[in-house]
């Protein structure tokens, strides 16, 4: 064995055990927070509103979970009117609370039966999704090649992957370490697949980044680390919205979990996105909106 995976695989089990160690106190503290959401925020008795018409599915990124990425956006958007939504997907066996690593094919099934159960719930005729990094992204394929676009109205991207990442220029090292990318891919497949150049994003864009019947946002930060270069996030269509944070604000410092994560500049940008004809400027004021 090449010495580099001596090193790379004890730490990768380091990691998943240090995940499973945190799994019963981090578990316990997502389910209750889960439980004392208030109402609108995973709550199956809530129906839109005239003015708010479509639920919101929230899509965390990968290593996120339903309510971690949300603890922010969720009641943001709930104070504003809207039924929210959040679920887990991705997850990979023996390891809890950090999701988002499984085949990202099989996490846009998981999306599809979300959303059903979420119409089914409320009545509604559509949804509306909002994903961060990952989240973002993952939702494409379920449009695309899941009859996802019948069901959706507006995708809202957050720091999304769409063209892949190359987290400024390491990934072009995994040809130099053979046998990385066949670990990585083996190992955590929700990973591998958001690389430059995967099978599964060659796939996702052939033929279009949109697909017609959905309105597509996408909200970046030009201070992204980890989906480099950031204008690899925007998306080519007749209908999008391709916005970078600091054209509206340049003293918004977001990186990229912090954008989804806490900027209600970018929080005030989603909302417009939800609801277009009552949309206002954002600017940096609207952090304190």
């Amino acid at each position: 064995m090449l010495p580099w995976k001596r090193v790379l695989r004890p730490l990768t089990a380091l990691l998943l055990t240090a995940a499973v160690v945190t799994v019963p106190a981090a578990t316990a503290a997502h389910a209750d927070t889960a439980a004392t959401s208030s109402s609108g925020w995973n709550d199956y008795s809530c129906k839109p509103s005239a003015a708010h018409p479509r639920p919101v599915v929230l899509v965390h990124g990968t290593l996120a979970n339903s309510v971690d990425n949300w603890l922010a956006l969720a009641p943001y958007l709930e104070d504003r009117g809207y039924c929210v939504f959040s679920f887990d997907y991705g997850q990979l066996q023996g390891v809890s609370v950090f999701y988002g690593l499984g085949p990202i094919d099989k996490s846009a099934e998981q999306l599809s039966a979300y959303v059903d159960k979420v119409l089914a719930a409320t009545g509604a005729a559509k949804v509306d999704l909002v994903g961060h990094s990952q989240g973002g992204m993952m939702p494409r394929y379920y449009l695309k090649f899941l009859g996802g676009a019948a069901k959706v109205n507006a995708l809202v991207g957050i720091a999304p992957d769409n063209h892949g990442t190359d987290l400024d220029g390491l990934t072009n090292l995994l040809p130099y370490f053979p046998g990385a990318a066949d670990l990585i891919s083996a190992s955590t497949p929700g990973l591998a697949d958001q690389i430059v150049g995967s099978a599964f994003l060659t796939k996702l864009n052939a033929g279009g980044d949109t697909v017609p019947g959905v309105h597509y946002t996408v909200i970046a930060t030009k201070y992204d680390e980890v989906v480099t270069p950031y204008s690899s996030q925007f998306l080519s269509g007749p209908d999008v919205h391709n916005v970078l944070l600091q054209n509206l604000c340049a003293l918004d410092l977001s990186e990229h979990a912090l954008i989804g994560l806490t900027d209600r500049i970018a929080f005030h940008e989603v909302a417009g996105a939800l609801d277009p004809a009552h949309a206002t400027a954002t600017t940096c004021a609207s952090a304190l909106s």
